[in-house]
């Protein structure tokens, strides 16, 4: 069983979160299939590790990344005067990061990729070891939701709010027509993946101002369509992240957790550097690194085989 370090921040008027738990020696995975949502492709790395990199080598049978947005700063689909698109450069870091934790006690394997159409969308999926990467690429919504002019102002946030009743994959790939079909792609992508597991566990950022003060809206909206995707789901445990407020508080990770997480960052930021695009490793690593804290919500009732058939996807 994972150990949670239970902490007290005065800043937080007494709000308990847990610390990062140590890593637990298992024989047999658990049955339990762990997804991080993320709005952006260097947030579950930034705030929700070393939790993902012990869910890969040991914490659960299959973990699953969600990136919503294509985090292409306002650029959509345009190279920025580099020689690849933005958002593909971040894609790259992503993937290079999941690579390196499940190759992390094993030997390479084989990467396959290719887009699959869940509730009548194409969504680029990326399977690797025990791994499974998804890439909406939907336009990055600016910190305020107010979206960018060259992306037409569209962001999770309008289309939440109902200000969008559309908003197009950067790539051309696809189109959501409103904030239900969106919530319903991410909802049969849950079933798929989960398979028959008994348990899902869901790692979003947390939504509870008092917890995680001026987050950036793409963060929360990924939060409340993950949660939403998930609210008629059986035997789910929900945690949430501290994301920017974090850098806020003090470091709360060992040294070996500390390593685990600002590898996997280093990794990340390799990628996007491969694709000819600059980084603030400097920026990021004073303010976030070293720091890991979240709640967790345990699911009610008895936990059994999910009967939900693997065949969500059409």
């Amino acid at each position: 069983m994972q150990t949670v370090r239970s902490i007290a921040v005065a800043c937080l008027a007494a709000v308990v979160l847990a610390a990062a738990p140590a890593v637990a020696e298992q024989i047999k995975r658990p049955d339990k299939v762990s997804f991080y949502f993320a709005a952006h492709e260097d947030d579950w790395q930034l705030f929700m590790n070393p939790s993902a990199f012990q869910d890969v080598i040991k914490g659960a049978s299959k973990t699953v990344f969600v990136h919503l947005t294509a985090g292409d700063a306002g650029l959509g689909a345009g190279l920025g005067g580099r020689k690849h698109p933005f958002y593909l450069a971040r894609e790259n870091g992503a993937e290079a990061a999941i690579r390196f934790m499940a190759d992390a006690d094993g030997s390479p394997g084989e990467r396959a990729a290719a887009p699959m159409v869940f509730n009548g969308h194409p969504v680029y999926r990326v399977s690797y070891h025990n791994t499974v990467g998804y890439f909406l690429r939907l336009p990055d919504g600016n910190a305020s939701g107010a979206g960018y002019l060259a992306t037409g102002f569209q962001s999770l946030k309008r289309l939440a709010g109902g200000e969008n009743d559309l908003i197009k994959a950067v790539d051309g790939s696809t189109a959501y027509h409103g904030w239900t079909d969106l919530v319903a792609t991410l909802r049969a992508i849950v079933a798929y993946e989960r398979g028959s597991a008994a348990m899902i566990q869901v790692n979003v950022a947390e939504t509870d101002a008092r917890i995680n003060p001026n987050d950036h809206t793409d963060h929360l909206m990924t939060a409340k369509a993950a949660l939403d995707a998930v609210k008629e789901s059986s035997c789910v445990r929900r945690v949430y992240y501290v994301d920017y407020a974090s850098s806020k508080l003090p470091q709360n990770l060992d040294v070996q957790q500390r390593d685990m997480e600002s590898s996997v960052f280093a990794v990340t930021l390799a990628g996007i550097q491969a694709l000819d695009h600059g980084t603030s490793w400097r920026h990021y690593d004073q303010s976030f690194v070293g720091r890991n804290y979240f709640r967790v919500q345990e699911p009610t009732g008895r936990c059994e085989p999910s009967t939900v058939a693997a065949s969500a996807a059409h």
